[in-house]
């Protein structure tokens, strides 16, 4: 539960963005503020270090503040929506860019990022605590800072009232038996969304995927925009109280449900369903923005980034993992979180080559 000071903290912060709106229509307020304590004051004079983030950001005050007293410099983060119109906006300014570093592009925009020129090549020496499985790009202008996988979530009270065994195939998803039971997020607006419909891509190959979805749709597929509507309002598992027992998340989902509950519980909820190629690999990555004029303090923060003590700090903000081998992860984790064997993977060159070509195919044969 909240504490009275970080609500009252809240409500400040809220006052003062809709002060600023207000006074200059359009313009983007950004803060230090993050989960954990209260946001330190700077002297007069101190550098600010403009690192722009997806929406879903997130990191304890406390680690931030860290960095911010060991180089002397404010972190300011400006959240930029989600990943892809963060990138929209990375490559549109990117003759005047307006931060110094770009966390947020993940395997599926990567190319994107790359070919549009945006970052400067850094090779940091964390790299060498991170496994060369996550480092997809070996200019190392995006390097590696978390991973996750996108799978099917259940409703564990859901399938055990019903006497109803959970799906465990794509197939399976087209019995009459799970008629109306799944809600999906729209890949053109959504990263989890697309991450799902890629994983059909693997499994049923580029000939056969809309097949499946038109059969999908036809056995009461539910889709909406984001993954917080799918999770949190169409979801009927603990967090949710709607009709769907099957959503499309994060594997870390069950930690994440048992850390949260108000009330202390030893089992989850929700499950994982981990059938080889039925999760999609998800990686987010860190970069430089050509035309910094703070090089070094964006080198160290990068540095930073895939640090330990920042990738501990991870998976109980952002509920991702971390990709430094030497991070250790939180008992919650260890307990309630297991690790799809064969997730399903794609090359970042054959997703940017088709990924607006088959969004396009998947509207026209769902949503239409």
């Amino acid at each position: 539960m909240k504490s009275k000071l970080i609500f009252n903290l809240l409500i400040i912060v809220t006052l003062f963005s809709m002060v600023i709106s207000a006074c200059a229509p359009g313009a983007q307020v950004s803060t230090t503020a993050t989960a954990g304590s209260p946001v330190p004051t700077f002297p007069q004079g101190t550098p600010v270090l403009n690192v722009m983030t997806h929406d879903s950001f997130a990191a304890t005050q406390d680690v931030i503040t860290s960095f911010e007293q060991q180089n002397h410099v404010q972190v300011n983060f400006i959240k930029s929506g989600d990943a892809g119109a963060a990138l929209n906006k990375a490559i549109l300014s990117k003759n005047a860019p307006l931060a110094d570093v770009f966390y947020g592009v993940d395997n599926t925009f990567l190319s994107r990022a790359l070919s549009a020129g945006i970052y400067e090549a850094y090779v940091s020496p964390v790299l060498a605590n991170i496994p060369k499985q996550y480092q997809l790009d070996p200019s190392n202008q995006a390097l590696p800072v978390d991973h996750s996988f996108v799978c099917l979530i259940y409703d564990k009270g859901y399938f055990a009232g019903k006497n109803l065994p959970v799906p465990q195939s794509f197939e399976d998803l087209l019995k009459p038996d799970y008629k109306g039971a799944l809600v999906v997020e729209n890949p053109a607006t959504s990263s989890p969304g697309l991450a799902f419909l890629l994983a059909t891509i693997v499994h049923f190959g580029a000939d056969g995927y809309l097949n499946f979805w038109k059969s999908l749709k036809d056995n009461g597929l539910a889709v909406v925009n984001g993954w917080e509507t799918a999770y949190y309002t169409n979801f009927s598992g603990s967090s949710g109280k709607g009709p769907q027992p099957l959503v499309v998340s994060y594997n870390t989902d069950p930690a994440a449900e048992v850390f949260f509950s108000p009330t202390p519980i030893t089992e989850s909820p929700v499950g994982s369903i981990l059938t080889p190629q039925m999760c999609f690999q998800e990686i987010e990555f860190v970069g430089i923005l050509k035309g910094t004029k703070q090089l070094d303090l964006a080198q160290k923060f990068v540095d930073f980034m895939l640090s330990v003590q920042f990738q501990e700090d991870l998976p109980l903000q952002m509920y991702v993992l971390p990709v430094n081998s030497q991070a250790a992860l939180p008992d919650v984790f260890k307990k309630y979180i297991q690790d799809p064997t064969q997730p399903a993977t794609m090359n970042p060159d054959e997703i940017a080559q088709n990924r607006d070509a088959w969004i396009k195919a998947w509207t026209d044969a769902v949503l239409k």
